[in-house]
């Protein structure tokens, strides 16, 4: 599973003129399932972060996770992280799990962050979404479990 996380002073995501998820300072995570993935790659996933070092504490370093901050995360699904622009212009996404499979895993990454963390926002799967947001840093990390 890919994973591509911002850090935010504020995200949004919109469907058809609608915004369907939202948060305030937190983390917007793009993610990816990729072939051969599975609900556990979502949890240890989710661990990482849950619990990843990047927002500051009082001496301005990257000391606190996201629970620590008690931010907000808003979880976008994203095929295209699993693009591969190896060979010629246009990028081959054979990496990414069947459509099914994948939304089944986003599905389940929705639920087990629902039990483990108080506010989570998201996309819709498949939805044609315009994703709004404030970068705080700005902090951008690519993340990839298998």
């Amino acid at each position: 599973m890919k994973a591509l996380l911002q850090r935010v002073r504020e995200a949004r995501v919109d469907v058809d003129g609608r915004t369907v998820g939202a948060i305030q300072a937190g983390l917007l995570v793009l993610v990816c399932a990729e072939r051969g993935d599975s609900s556990d790659t979502g949890r240890r996933l989710l661990a990482k972060l849950l619990r990843l070092r990047i927002f500051s504490d009082a001496d301005g370093k990257m000391n606190r996770s996201l629970q620590d901050v008690g931010g907000g995360l808003l979880l976008v699904s994203q095929f295209t992280l699993a693009a591969d622009c190896s060979g010629g212009n246009r990028p081959s996404f054979s990496a990414a799990a069947p459509p099914a499979q994948a939304r089944a895993l986003y599905e389940q990454l929705l639920i087990d962050a629902r039990e483990l963390h108080p506010q989570v926002a998201a996309g819709v799967f498949a939805a044609d979404m315009q994703v709004h947001l404030v970068n705080d840093g700005p902090v951008t990390i690519p993340l990839q479990m298998q």
